[in-house]
């Protein structure tokens, strides 16, 4: 039976390798910061040198006053006192931090001390981002920019050419605009499911444990230092002693997000990044627990381990988002094999949300730690699809056939340990997905 590594070959293969984003292939040379000719000055001399050659060789003077007109336009644009000297630009983004899809504004401010007959700028956009508008104003150039996928980026570069009064000449300032945090979009999601056991901390969670909640338990004999408003007085009745009311006790819960980021794959059929759905999936979950009050923490696998530990609180969410941002950048990374999560980022009994598409052995090995730790562990598996085959190559459909076998053998092993698998394909919303782990409490492995 092919292993997952062999599977995950197979998938690069079939779509043509990782859908890892990647930057530019290199910036744009420098531009020269001095005067030089235009466009227009080159053509202007080009008619006055060729009617100055004609002249000569046919020997008719006339021919002359045709290179007259040129001659003069280029002495008059000639380097002098109206020409700026010095010349200076500054880029303002007043939001580097956005979400996917919204708009990014850049200012930037001119500054010369001569005269400019117009502005003409050029950008290069960088590889996250796409260039939706230009506005001139004077010496003030408006840009406007789409966010179009989640990651930290640079947007690019803006070569500024100022024209002179003529338009025979022209000088370019290059102006470096930065870099954006894109934050991908949470998935939709409101359910929270909770392990069976919660830790004794006040919370907005039904446990199966009495306490102090809102949630009728049941009834119990009245015992002495009772509230006599907590008497249950129907069973009272019926009974003919004092009956006390139970509610179930209110916790909070820790949960903890396992990205798996060890490579990114495209779906041959929808051409859908397992990454980029992990990120937004990933999000989602946390920003539920989050609303909650449960602490949550991320621990992303793949390139460079990266990890929090499990906190709470509304603004705890854009850390986590930030943490998984240069996920793309370590994919090209040789790391060692990684077969556990850090203590400190995993609290005992917390609930692990395994995002992956279960295309790496790497990842159940992981996987295989964190059920012998005894924390329950929920994967929310990301497909990739199914290679790209000939249909008419029977042999090529008997592989086909095996490689969904041996993914149908590999889900069923993770149950058999006790580890549920659901999926996720990153359309509709998530609850979808995560509704039927609210039957029971998801369990761990027993020490």
């Amino acid at each position: 039976m092919p292993t997952a590594h062999t599977t995950s070959d197979a998938i690069r293969r079939a779509i043509g390798g990782p859908n890892a984003i990647t930057g530019p292939a290199g910036a744009p040379p420098a531009p020269t910061t001095q005067w030089r000719f235009t466009e227009r000055a080159l053509r202007l001399t080009s008619v006055a040198l060729a009617a100055i050659s004609i002249a000569l060789i046919t020997g008719r003077a006339w021919v002359l006053a045709l290179a007259a007109a040129p001659a003069v336009l280029l002495a008059l644009s000639a380097p002098g006192s109206t020409r700026p000297t010095r010349a200076a630009a500054r880029a303002t983004v007043p939001v580097r931090r956005c979400f996917e899809g919204e708009p990014i504004a850049v200012r930037i401010d001119l500054a010369f001390d001569g005269l400019v007959g117009w502005i003409d700028p050029g950008v290069a956009p960088g590889p996250g981002v796409e260039l939706t508008d230009i506005a001139i104003t004077g010496p003030v150039v408006a840009l406007s920019f789409a966010a179009r996928r989640w990651g930290r980026w640079s947007l690019g570069t803006a070569d500024i050419d100022l024209h002179d009064v003529g338009g025979l000449g022209r000088r370019t300032m290059r102006v470096e605009l930065g870099e954006v945090d894109i934050y991908p979009w949470p998935a939709s999601t409101a359910l929270t499911p909770i392990p069976a056991r919660l830790p004794d901390r006040l919370g907005e969670h039904t446990a199966r444990q009495n306490g102090d909640g809102f949630e009728f338990a049941g009834v119990r004999p009245y015992a002495w230092g009772d509230r006599q408003r907590r008497i249950h007085w129907p069973s009272t009745t019926r009974r003919g002693a004092i009956q006390i009311t139970q509610y179930a006790a209110e916790r909070a819960a820790d949960a903890v997000v396992l990205l798996d980021a060890f490579g990114d794959l495209l779906d041959p059929a929808t051409g859908r990044s397992t990454l980029d759905d992990s990120v937004r999936a990933a999000a989602g979950i946390t920003r539920a627990y989050l609303r909650s009050h449960d602490r949550v923490g991320v621990v992303s696998i793949g390139g460079r381990l990266r990890w929090l530990q499990p906190r709470t609180g509304g603004a705890y969410l854009y850390r986590i988002i930030e943490t998984v941002l240069e996920v793309r950048r370590d994919l090209g990374y040789q790391t060692p094999d990684l077969s556990h999560v850090p203590a400190p980022a995993l609290p005992h009994g917390a609930l692990v949300y395994a995002i992956t598409p279960l295309a790496d052995d790497r990842v159940l090995d992981v996987l295989r730690d964190l059920a012998e730790r005894g924390n329950p562990v929920v994967v929310v598996e990301i497909p990739a699809g199914d290679p790209r085959v000939d249909p008419t190559d029977e042999a090529a459909g008997f592989a086909l056939r095996l490689w969904r076998l041996d993914r149908e053998a590999l889900r069923f092993s993770l149950a058999e340990r006790g580890i549920p698998v659901v999926a996720w394909n990153g359309t509709g919303e998530l609850d979808l997905a995560l509704a039927p782990l609210l039957r029971t409490g998801v369990r761990g492995r027993t020490r």
